[in-house]
């Protein structure tokens, strides 16, 4: 059994997409196919000795669109690409709104022109023009994909859409040289409204390709390769293989995933792990491919290439995850599929009916168009998105950015909101917190400071850059440093330039190989394990006559947020890297009663995995490359402004004022917005179910049908209007 992912061109519609799935699962050899119009991707499970990758690329073709190889896609090139469309789509709804104008103000405001032209007048004339421009050339999709899906013996919302107008359009054709009521308003309107439904679904459909486009970028593109004579070649990292030896410099990007063979230095894997404080990396240590090199230079050999990378992992991951269909997003169009065909044979009964019992086809012609026309799907086909223009542009005014319609479905059911800690729920900036005194020794907090800012001043770890912030804060004068020395992942080293006593700023492993007695150290271990937090020292000679407790700073609304979080009924739960006493101390100070410490990036998603399995519906809040497996995974994926880019483009909503209270906001935005959803389905549904039989029994003219039309439309976006309100 293989799997394939590939590019498919040419959709526009969700009915696209479940046509394509239909065809290519009635394949010998297919096990399983999976269409995404958001993505343009279809993930096809098949036997290769019964079926191959061209076979299934020909069904693709035959069904009426294209297939793009994935190998030579351009992610930048696709990018521009859907701006185009988006553009034009655009483009084509004001047009159309502008041409449609004058044809609706007719049927309000008989405004006449003089003349005549082959037995009609020239006002009649210029309205048939003015539709022929709506129907034939901005509404041209809707006939093509009809002719499409026809060759298949298939029907969708565009055969009823395509049916209707050009119903509305030949009737109104025929009866301007007989003689009788013109129906192109009808045609207009229902393709103008179309139309700005099909806009505002390209407006608000996931960017999976922009998420991935940005994963891509933050892989490098050239590596510093070493030779077996040691000279140094410049590599493009597709070239690079396993077992390759590379140098890294400081502040370049670590290219590949592998092991340091030579060097010490920190590592800033922020990119991955969403944790702040740089990594010290040693001789032995693994490293990853797109994190950064801080302050020495490393001699890496290459242990993963191409798709076994970290990197390329969290690309998969993601890719994988938004390939799943919310069923609310295409719920219309599933519906169409079958609600198509009836009305099309109900128009046919229609008009068959009629003709037995009157005799008169132009009479049963006029209640079969009726039908059509009253029948098209406008309201449905708004329906969803009017409500998630309305609800993301609400969002968008308060902070909250929604980036597509299934962030309010999936926010309807949810049990539990999982917040990871570093960047969500703190400010993911170290703060020294606390003093701790050597009581053995006649020096206070301020000159312990003072020692210790003054090696601090002149690195740039966050950890000194807390402790150096503090001390000028407090305006206190430092001292003058010389042969100051940086041990990447121990600390500083220095000698007072006047007393030239030994001055060291650090951790443990600074302190005692430094041979200096760290009895002092354990103690202070213990009295602070429940603080939370950063223990280094200060040593003044052969003494530790301090120690700094510097902790991420918990932001200022994280504790009324879980409390809200509480009141609406829901668990909130925290999940971090952190050591255990860490996450313990953040949790209590916050009122969180849940939470999983000491987890690695990729378990997170593991971790949200299990709790759906017990059943419960899953929000992640996060904010680190790492969170995207878990943001994806999840239910509903909220993503904070403090984070990189890509965990925000794979979040289903994404906090931009970075403030935790938001997401209280953005889960009750959702669930109103879903609910107004709902009742425009409803609403839309309800109409159709009222008014078919209308038409049927002659109630209704294809006059009042468009009216009606248009009036559910009018009602459904009335209705979205109601989330700025409420």
């Amino acid at each position: 059994m293989k799997k394939e992912t590939i590019k498919i061109k040419g959709m526009h519609c969700a009915s696209c997409a479940l046509n394509i799935s239909h065809n290519l699962n009635k394949q010998p050899g297919v096990k399983s196919a999976e269409v995404n119009y958001a993505t343009e991707k279809a993930v096809v499970e098949y036997e290769e000795d019964k079926i191959g990758l061209d076979g299934i690329k020909k069904t693709v073709v035959d069904t009426g669109y294209s297939v793009m190889d994935e190998n030579t896609h351009k992610e930048h090139g696709h990018k521009h690409g859907e701006d185009e469309e988006e553009k034009k789509q655009k483009l084509k709804v004001i047009l159309s709104i502008l041409f449609s104008i004058p044809v609706i103000i007719r049927m309000f405001w008989m405004w006449e022109a003089p003349g005549e032209f082959l037995g009609a007048s020239m006002t009649n004339w210029i309205i048939h023009d003015l539709t022929f421009i709506v129907v034939f050339i901005f509404g041209w999709q809707f006939h093509k994909n009809t002719y499409k899906q026809a060759k298949q013996g298939q029907a969708s919302m565009d055969s009823l859409i395509s049916l209707g107008t050009l119903a509305a359009y030949f009737y109104s054709l025929w009866f301007m040289f007989m003689g009788g009521h013109l129906y192109f308003e009808a045609a207009v309107a229902i393709t103008s409204l179309i139309l700005l439904g099909k806009y505002l679904e390209v407006k608000t459909k996931g960017r999976a390709s922009q998420a991935m486009r940005k994963l891509m970028e933050l892989g490098a593109k050239k590596a510093r390769l070493v030779d077996s004579s040691g000279r140094e070649i410049e590599t493009d990292i597709n070239e690079i293989k396993v077992g390759d030896i590379i140098l890294v410099k400081p502040s370049e990007k670590i290219p590949l995933d592998g092991e340091v063979i030579e060097g010490y230095s920190s590592v800033d894997e922020s990119m991955l792990t969403g944790e702040s404080l740089p990594v010290g990396k040693a001789k032995g240590n693994k490293v990853f491919g797109a994190t950064i090199n801080q302050n020495g230079v490393l001699k890496i050999k290459i242990t993963q290439v191409g798709k076994d990378t970290i990197l390329a992992q969290i690309i998969k991951t993601v890719e994988e995850a938004q390939n799943f269909k919310a069923p609310i997003q295409k719920l219309a169009d599933r519906i169409a599929g079958v609600f198509v065909p009836v009305v099309i044979v109900i128009a046919i009964l229609t008009l068959a009916g009629w003709m037995i019992a009157t005799g008169d086809f132009s009479r049963g012609l006029i209640y079969a168009v009726a039908v059509l026309v009253i029948a098209c799907p406008c309201a449905l086909g708004i329906a969803t998105p009017i409500a998630v223009m309305v609800g993301t542009s609400v969002g968008a005014r308060n902070g909250i950015l929604i980036k597509n319609g299934e962030s309010f479905e999936k926010a309807k059911n949810i049990d539990i909101v999982i917040f990871d800690k570093t960047g969500t729920l703190t400010l993911g900036k170290p703060k020294l917190g606390k003093i701790i005194v050597n009581k053995n020794f006649d020096f206070d907090a301020n000159r312990i400071l003072k020692i210790g800012a003054s090696l601090a001043i002149n690195s740039e770890h966050p950890l000194s850059q807390a402790v150096a912030k503090l001390a000028k804060e407090k305006k206190i004068e430092l001292a003058n440093i010389e042969n100051f020395e940086e041990k990447s992942g121990q600390g500083i080293m220095g000698r007072c330039a006047i007393h030239k006593e030994k001055l060291l700023l650090g951790n443990k492993k600074l302190m005692e190989d430094s041979v200096i007695n760290t009895s002092w150290l354990d103690e202070i271990f213990e009295e602070n394990k429940n603080e939370g937090g950063t223990i280094i020292f200060v040593a003044h000679g052969e003494k530790i006559i301090g120690a700094f407790l510097i902790a991420d700073e918990i932001k200022d609304s994280a504790k009324e947020t879980i409390v809200k979080i509480k009141e609406m009924g829901l668990t909130p739960m925290m999940i971090s890297g952190d050591n255990k006493n860490t996450a313990q101390a953040v949790a209590k100070i916050i009122g969180l009663d849940k939470f999983i410490a000491e987890v690695l990036p990729h378990e997170k998603q593991i971790e949200v995995k299990k709790l759906q399995e017990q059943g419960k519906k899953v929000v992640f809040v996060g904010d680190g490359i790492n969170d995207a497996p878990s943001l994806v995974q999840s239910d509903l994926g909220i993503a904070m402004g403090s984070g990189t880019d890509i965990a925000k483009e794979s979040g289903n909503i994404i906090i931009m004022k970075n403030d935790p209270i938001k997401v209280v906001e953005a889960i009750k935005l959702s669930q109103k917005t879903f609910k107004i959803i709902k009742q425009n389905l409803f609403w839309a549904f309800f109409y159709n179910v009222l008014a078919i039989p209308l038409a049927i029994a002659g109630m209704v003219t294809p006059m009042i049908a468009a009216v009606a039309m248009s009036a559910s439309s009018i009602t459904v976006i009335s209705n979205s209007l109601r989330i700025y309100k409420e």
